[in-house]
């Protein structure tokens, strides 16, 4: 059994050992090589993962043909495109590994059926859901409001360590700033050495 995952969706709602079970029975790990892509963009995914090791980001390619990072999630995280995976749809996002990584997958179509038939599943998805919402309602806020230091400082607090598993570049990307101006910030903040 996924203890992990259990244990993960057990701090979310109480999950009796017989759905422990079923959901066992409908999931599968998967290994992901760094660089590897799990979701390509135009793709209709049929999984949600759980992270079980590694570092994943979630990116697109905007208007001028640059990738944009979304968002980076870490060890104990649900992903997913989500939006496609519920609509049956191809995903506007790639999800890439950035270091080697371990996936426990689980089958979205059966799922839905242990959805179906305990109410308790509806807790999880609910509160799954509201966790990803707050992030990204935070996230507009700290790009309409506040400077690009703040939310590295920010970055910084909700990824700790995360600077050391990700190339400043991708960082740079999801604060929407260049890879210079993440250097004059870090100089500034004292993380980097003159010269």
């Amino acid at each position: 059994m996924n203890e992990t995952l259990i244990k993960t969706i057990r701090s979310i709602i109480p999950l009796p050992e017989e759905e422990a079970l079923k959901l066992d029975a409908i999931c599968h790990r998967v290994h992901l090589e760094k660089g590897d892509l799990w979701i390509r963009e135009g793709q209709i995914p049929k999984y949600f993962g759980f992270v079980e090791q590694g570092v994943f980001r979630i990116f697109y390619s905007d208007v001028q043909g640059n990738y944009v990072t979304k968002s980076f999630f870490q060890e104990g995280a649900f992903l997913s495109a989500y939006t496609a995976m519920h609509l049956n749809s191809p995903s506007f996002f790639n999800i890439e590994a950035l270091e080697d990584a371990e996936l426990i997958l689980v089958d979205f179509q059966k799922w839905l059926k242990l959805y179906e038939d305990y109410h308790l599943w509806k807790d999880f998805l609910i509160g799954v859901l509201t966790k990803g919402y707050m992030k990204k309602e935070k996230r507009e806020r700290e790009f309409l409001q506040l400077s690009a230091e703040e939310r590295y400082r920010i970055f910084l607090q909700e990824y700790p360590g995360l600077e050391n598993r990700v190339k400043q570049h991708l960082i740079a990307s999801y604060l929407g700033i260049t890879p210079v101006a993440l250097s004059r910030i870090r100089r500034k903040m004292g993380l980097v050495n003159p010269g």
